[in-house]
């Protein structure tokens, strides 16, 4: 999803604070967000979701309640925050889901915002499980949804169990081989 013109940064720490509650807050039975990344004019999201009709009322779910806090306690306006509808990619094998994981865990290194380190404090990197070297995950609860689909939970494994922090996404490692 992308941020409206002339807002600023979603990875300012006001901003970014009130759109991780909202990715928290956004529990429906039917949809889960399971990953994040949030970037200075757009948001990653890797989402389970039980049919077209859930993931539309989850994706408006979690936009509106993201806008409404960004708006009334990061802001203090009124108007739009997002500049367009989602954009989705349905994911069916373990190869893909595995790119997308790397790309939305690793998406600050393509977007030059490694200033924190290679864990992106702007996403839900601090608590994700498949890191190679573990980090000590924050204090607080994670703000996403443990998934219930296989390809998630276990499928996008494959041969290489574990993420490197380092990693880029395939589109990117192909983009720096043709340099």
């Amino acid at each position: 999803m992308r941020r409206a013109k002339g807002l600023p940064s979603l990875r300012s720490e006001l901003i970014h604070n009130e759109l991780r509650e909202a990715v928290r807050l956004t529990r429906r039975d039917d949809f889960r967000i399971v990953e994040y990344s949030i970037q200075r004019d757009h948001v990653h999201m890797l989402v389970e979701a039980d049919d077209a009709a859930a993931l539309a009322a989850g994706m408006k779910s979690f936009s509106v309640r993201a806008a409404r806090r960004i708006n009334t306690r990061a802001l203090r306006r009124r108007g739009g925050v997002w500049g367009d509808r989602y954009h989705r990619r349905d994911l069916d094998n373990p190869s893909d889901v595995r790119n997308v994981i790397v790309y939305v865990m690793n998406n600050h290194l393509k977007h030059h915002e490694w200033d924190d380190g290679l864990i992106d404090p702007c996403s839900s990197a601090p608590w994700f499980t498949g890191w190679m070297h573990k980090p000590e995950p924050p204090a607080e609860p994670s703000p996403v949804e443990r998934a219930r689909t296989w390809l998630l939970r276990k499928g996008w494994h494959g041969d290489v169990r574990f993420l490197n922090r380092g990693e880029l996404p395939r589109a990117l490692r192909e983009a720096t081989r043709m340099v």
